[in-house]
């Protein structure tokens, strides 16, 4: 990957969270326990999914990839912007944002794609129930896991080499803590219409077109449920969907508020805030979410417990 040769910038300047320079040492202190809660609680979830057999299942087989995929997300913007704050840095080399730009749209739409998974899991589990172990066989649960990092791989490195192939000369100042796509865009000199069309195009496939499949499962979910109402069939959609719902309620609600709400041009706050909550605080929710709301996440973190007591 090349950059052009018209270009002259060799880094670029994050000018990081609209805070005060006072403020800086507080902020850095929590920011540091989020990042920390996101990696201990997903290498959590993955620790219980692979020690207990009785979370070897669909559903969880799909939990462990996206906690995975949480961690990864967050360390792909959070130990650099962690690291500005606590040494005032605020550089970042082009090839380093070139690096960030590809991991950060990568593992994003990983998450996507697997959350599309998760809910065609429960689609299955609730509407076909007699069928739920035909269905989703272990080869089936394989194929989309690998499908979901083939097609992101594809369309981060689309939009990675299509960025490679923009001239940025002048001014290289990144009013962000990342190395944000759209912010890149409106930097650089050359022409993004080609950019921007693909994002439309690409991001239809990764983002919009998932999450209107989720709808429809869950639509789907809601009209069996509706064909015979029960408190106890009620119980049971919100006790095996509703950590997902919530999952998928706190990722996609952050991307229609950055995206479809789109700040004005002369301010960029909003979308670093919102950035924040996507890179930041929904990876680090999410241990919790599926911890607290999950009697077999509970019964298993129980059963390892009681089994280093006893050993002990």
């Amino acid at each position: 990957m090349r950059r052009n040769n018209k270009s002259s910038v060799s880094e670029f300047l994050l000018l990081g969270l609209p805070i005060q320079p006072e403020q800086q040492d507080i902020y850095f202190t929590l920011f540091l326990g989020m990042y920390l809660t996101t990696v201990l609680g997903n290498l959590l979830i993955i620790l219980l999914i692979r020690l207990d057999s009785h979370l070897h299942t669909p559903m969880y087989f799909f939990l462990s990839h996206l906690a995975f995929t949480d961690v990864s997300f967050s360390s792909v913007t959070a130990p650099k912007m962690l690291m500005n704050m606590q040494s005032r840095r605020q550089s970042i080399s082009y090839a380093g944002c070139i690096s960030q730009v590809y991991f950060f749209l990568f593992f994003g739409d990983i998450d996507s794609l697997l959350l599309t998974s998760m809910a065609y899991d429960r689609y299955v589990a609730i509407c076909h129930p007699l069928h739920y172990t035909t269905i989703m066989s272990q080869s089936l649960c394989f194929l989309l896991v690998i499908l979901s990092w083939v097609q992101s791989f594809a369309s981060a490195l689309l939009h990675t080499l299509l960025l490679a192939r923009l001239s940025f000369c002048g001014d290289n100042t990144l009013p962000h803590f990342f190395c944000d796509l759209s912010t890149l865009f409106k930097l650089s000199s050359s022409d993004t219409t080609t950019n921007e069309l693909v994002i439309f195009t690409v991001g239809g496939v990764v983002i919009t077109l998932p999450f209107i499949c989720i709808l429809i499962s869950y639509g789907r979910i809601g009209v069996t449920i509706l064909r015979v109402p029960s408190a106890k069939g009620i119980c049971k959609v919100l006790s095996t969907c509703g950590s997902h719902l919530s999952v998928v309620s706190l990722y996609y609600g952050t991307i229609i508020g950055l995206y479809f709400f789109p700040s004005s041009s002369k301010s960029n706050d909003k979308d670093v805030i919102v950035a924040v909550l996507y890179t930041l605080l929904t990876p680090m929710l999410n241990p919790f979410i599926y911890s607290l709301r999950n009697r077999d996440m509970k019964g298993a973190l129980g059963n390892i417990l009681s089994r280093r007591m006893f050993l002990s």
